[in-house]
């Protein structure tokens, strides 16, 4: 078996802001193993200043991945623990390896165009007028969940957004999410979260910064409406150390992020434990490009959450790999009327 990689940036068609920064492009690096006329393609989607893996020896270690293959998965996996993203694209460029399609990993009614996922309609971090625009374009598209990156414009702004909302439509009708991605300060939080609460919001997603456990257990324990973690499960490698944090933070949602969080077998993880505890979860991209995307939604599939899932980033980039994938009617779907990208990879 042979394998190699390669790096490719992925532009923005818009730059698209979070409470860390405005982003214009997105680094991600591609795995091929070659095995007896077979090709496998995983991606290792990798995000600077967020992902664990962040370290300056990345490409070192995903050279040492490639040239150990022949260790196998499990081997690898192991010996990955710190570096999630590139377990990640290891584990999926196995399942591409093993298939008789490298794109088709998981074979399911999604991938037969039966069955669909209901997904979040995402609205970035900007300019009031922008982000309205952005939220009318979403409720127009038939999205009956948004998720609205908070944290980085005026608050007061920010509850007038929400306020618009909840002026055309319901709770029953629009089920709205928040991602503060740790923007509030620990002592304005709880009054934040108390004002949000008005607009009878589905979640909010690491209202403060990781690390804070005492802090953030509190918060869990007095906010006036769910709290999911986000940003705190990055880095937490161990089965031990998971179990250790939710039974500390006890928080009412995790938000999973394969590439963040070793790949399918380290969600599983999460999922066993969150289930263990009675704690809700759902699964989300982390802006991969569409060949993670793709991987992602069809395990996600195959989980049967019925929450609207995190999985609507593929249409950000104007160079990202042509897929089947569409969203229709908040919806993610696997047309495979629609083809594949030839000649990008093989």
């Amino acid at each position: 078996m042979n394998a190699s990689y390669q790096k490719y940036l992925l532009q923005f068609k818009r730059p698209s802001g979070t409470s860390r920064g405005i982003m214009t492009e997105k680094e991600t690096w591609f795995i091929i193993l070659e095995e007896n006329d077979r090709k496998g393609i995983g991606e290792c989607g990798i995000l600077r200043g967020l992902s664990a893996d962040d370290r300056e020896d990345y490409e070192e270690k995903l050279k040492w991945a490639c040239d150990n293959i022949h260790l196998g998965e499990e081997v690898l996996w192991e010996a990955l623990l710190e570096f999630p993203s590139i377990q990640f694209g290891i584990e999926m460029a196995f399942l591409s390896l093993k298939s008789e399609n490298p794109y088709l990993l998981l074979p399911s009614d999604f991938t037969k165009n039966v069955s669909s996922i209901n997904i979040n309609g995402l609205v970035w971090m900007g300019e009031s007028d922008f982000m309205k625009q952005q939220i009318e374009d979403k409720l127009a598209a038939g999205f009956n969940c948004i998720k609205l990156k908070i944290g980085a414009i005026d608050f007061q702004k920010e509850l007038e957004l929400l306020a618009f909302i909840r002026s055309h439509f319901s709770p029953e009708e629009i089920e709205i999410r928040v991602d503060a991605n740790g923007a509030f300060s620990i002592s304005e939080a709880l009054d934040k979260l108390n004002q949000l609460n008005q607009f009878h919001l589905h979640s909010i997603e690491q209202p403060i910064k990781k690390g804070n456990i005492r802090e953030m257990e509190k918060l869990c324990k007095e906010t006036p409406f769910p709290i999911a973690l986000d940003e705190e499960l990055i880095g937490v490698f161990s089965f031990e150390e998971k179990e250790k944090l939710l039974k500390e933070i006890k928080p009412q949602y995790i938000i999973l992020k394969p590439s963040f969080i070793g790949g399918f077998r380290g969600t599983q993880e999460w999922i066993t434990l969150a289930e263990k505890y009675n704690i809700g979860w759902w699964i989300t991209s982390a802006l991969e490009s569409n060949i993670g995307l793709n991987a992602i939604a069809q395990w996600t599939f195959l989980q049967n959450s019925e929450m609207p899932q995190g999985l609507g980033t593929g249409a950000l980039y104007i160079n990202n790999i042509d897929c089947p994938l569409e969203v229709r009617n908040g919806q993610l779907w696997y047309n495979f009327e629609k083809e594949w990208q030839k000649d990008f990879f093989f």
